[in-house]
């Protein structure tokens, strides 16, 4: 997982009592966004949501990364959920982008994988976006609470599954079912 870590001991290592070798000495220079990505990581996974497991495809990719929530409780136990991550150039002072690639029937989350999650946004009136002081462990922990705590009917992104919710909870929660049952396994 560290092998980006390696690298940047490598190309540090490297550099120590050398002077700058002109142009081609920038392509090995190593962002401020992957040398966070770096850290955050090993903490994440150090103090990941036993609900939570993380892929990483390309290990010397640690922006692109996917996610995957099996709730122990609630309507959306027994279902695994994905999500795809993607770190911009401009992290930490922007949030991850976040996707849903599960389809869901969530009234935070619409069917093509949008997201309603406060501290995902840049601009918050309630205080609770994004700030340069959260981390990627923010993220996940907020991705998984989505299924029990931060569950929200009341400011819905998918409408309708709020409605349903209120007008029918016994039949949301058999939606629900059959929305794991054929997209969440």
């Amino acid at each position: 997982m560290l092998t980006l870590a390696s690298k940047l001991k490598r190309d540090e290592g490297g550099k120590a009592g050398h002077a700058p070798s002109g142009p081609s000495d920038s392509s090995h220079r190593v962002s401020i966004r992957d040398r966070l990505l770096i850290k955050e990581v090993a903490e994440l996974e150090a103090n990941l949501p036993s609900t939570c497991k993380l892929n990483f495809p390309d290990v010397n990719k640690l922006h692109s990364f996917q996610l995957a929530v099996s709730p122990d409780e609630g309507y959306y136990q027994s279902g695994k959920f994905h999500f795809e991550i993607d770190v911009p150039e401009a992290y930490n002072m922007v949030p991850p982008k976040v996707k849903c690639l599960t389809r869901i029937w969530h009234p935070n989350i619409t069917e093509t994988g949008e997201i309603c999650l406060s501290l995902l946004r840049e601009h918050s009136i309630d205080g609770t976006g994004w700030a340069p002081t959260r981390t990627l462990k923010d993220v996940v922990w907020g991705l998984n609470s989505l299924f029990t705590d931060l569950l929200n009917f009341d400011d819905p992104l998918n409408i309708d599954a709020a409605e349903h919710h209120l007008r029918d909870k016994e039949d949301f929660r058999n939606k629900v079912q059959d929305f794991i049952k054929n997209y969440a396994r």
